[in-house]
């Protein structure tokens, strides 16, 4: 059986599945149960100094597909409203009691070093493995010059960091905003101001929904309603692609990631691993199925390492970061055709729809015994994949690459690049 045992910043957990900082971690009950279910790890719901913050009823927006499946979950809940001394005294208790597993304290404070650097001070005789700067939230906070208000500038973002390294010798993670145009100029911040780790990513900005009765906003707090925080499994193509800048960019490579947004299964934690996470962080999932949901996490992911012959988190940590180049530097000369297998064809035509009202006009139809039969014009296919992605029956519709014996060429190489630099010439 695998190993899925983890070191990240020098923080130990006997799997990668951390529970993210959010309500799930908010109290000792919590953290608890969670960690009997298996969770090898949580950040602790962001401590801020007192008296404790006020939240609002309710908190909660959702974005639901046709089959009532949460795509996307948004909240307008601040950092923790519970007593700082209580919040120390229950994570000095979990750790005591649960010294395996990884206990990380998020914190949360205005700009100035006696804020950040006496909450640091604060934690760290409790016992607790590490500390996680949020930088992130992008609501109610943020309003109070915390939060993303702090993550999307870079320059606060190394401040803040160096004051908490130099208040504390535990490790430090930096929670990044994805409400920034660059995760790389935070990121670079957060390196340079002796970051250990930097976790991602926080919420985005958004309106879930907007009630049309009320004519407010959801989640709506006495028929007025605001921007909140948007997670949950349609963020993450968000989330893995600034794992990958980060991961690939010259001036962080190397540095640790704790991955976050959208994870849900095993899959999505093997990716984000893939691309350098050294831990995953999860919130949606556990609220939306429990924590138990960790067991099939922590089973596929065994399981699938088993199949590939990897030992341990390290052997394929990172090894997708490699192929995550830039578009000029993708082969111009691959050429990929989608087939249609005619036995697995439901015969509702949504191929033949897709691709002849908005894409290429690659899909015939041709008579059949009882049905339609669908076959792709390989002359005027261009692989775009939109076909496969709207056929209902998996496997129905594959793409397959077209051997033609050309190099590999990128598009600064192309020769129909105005910008193309010729090599010189050979002496004559």
């Amino acid at each position: 059986m695998a190993d899925l045992s983890t070191t990240i910043a020098g923080i130990k957990s006997p799997n990668p599945f951390w529970l993210a900082s959010a309500p799930p971690t908010d109290k000792e009950y919590n953290v608890v149960r969670a960690f009997k279910a298996g969770w090898g790890g949580v950040v602790w719901k962001t401590l801020g100094e007192d008296p404790p913050v006020v939240n609002v009823s309710s908190r909660y927006g959702a974005l639901l597909d046709a089959n009532r499946t949460m795509i996307g979950f948004n909240n307008i809940e601040l950092i923790t409203d519970r007593p700082l001394e209580v919040n120390l005294r229950e994570i000095a208790a979990v750790k005591k009691a649960w010294p395996d597993r990884a206990v990380v304290v998020s914190l949360m404070a205005v700009m100035t070093e006696e804020a950040w650097a006496g909450l640091a001070r604060r934690i760290a005789p409790t016992g607790a493995d590490g500390i996680e700067l949020n930088f992130g939230c992008p609501h109610g906070m943020c309003e109070r010059g915390m939060g993303s208000a702090i993550g999307q500038v870079p320059e606060m973002v190394e401040q803040v960091t160096r004051w908490v390294k130099n208040a504390t010798r535990l490790p430090v993670i930096v929670k990044l905003t994805p409400n920034i145009t660059n995760v790389l100029w935070s990121a670079e911040a957060a390196k340079r101001g002796g970051a250990d780790a930097v976790s991602l990513i926080n919420t985005i900005n958004s309106i879930a929904s907007v009630d049309l009765d009320a004519m407010a906003p959801t989640p709506t707090v006495g028929g007025k309603g605001t921007h909140g925080g948007y997670c949950g499994p349609a963020v993450k193509p968000i989330a893995l692609n600034m794992v990958a800048e980060i991961a690939r960019n010259a001036d962080t490579h190397g540095l640790p990631i704790s991955g976050i947004g959208g994870i849900g299964n095993w899959r999505d934690a093997a990716e984000f691993i893939a691309l350098g996470c050294g831990s995953v962080q999860v919130c949606t999932a556990a609220m939306v199925y429990g924590f138990r949901v960790v067991e099939d996490m922590i089973d596929g992911l065994s399981s699938w390492m088993d199949e590939k012959g990897y030992r341990t988190v390290e052997d394929f940590r990172g090894r997708a970061v490699g192929n995550v180049v830039n578009w000029n530097d993708l082969n111009m000369n691959f050429v990929t055709k989608a087939k249609i297998d005619k036995e697995l064809c439901i015969d509702c035509g949504r191929c033949h729809i897709a691709c002849e009202d908005t894409s290429h006009q690659a899909i015939r139809i041709l008579a059949g015994v009882g049905k339609r039969l669908f076959e792709v014009v390989d002359e005027e296919c261009v692989g775009c994949n939109l076909c496969a992605h709207v056929c209902p029956v998996p496997d129905c519709i594959t793409m397959h690459e077209q051997a033609n014996n050309l190099p590999y060429m990128t598009w600064p190489e192309h020769p129909q690049n105005p910008a193309r630099i010729l090599p010189p010439k050979a002496a004559e």
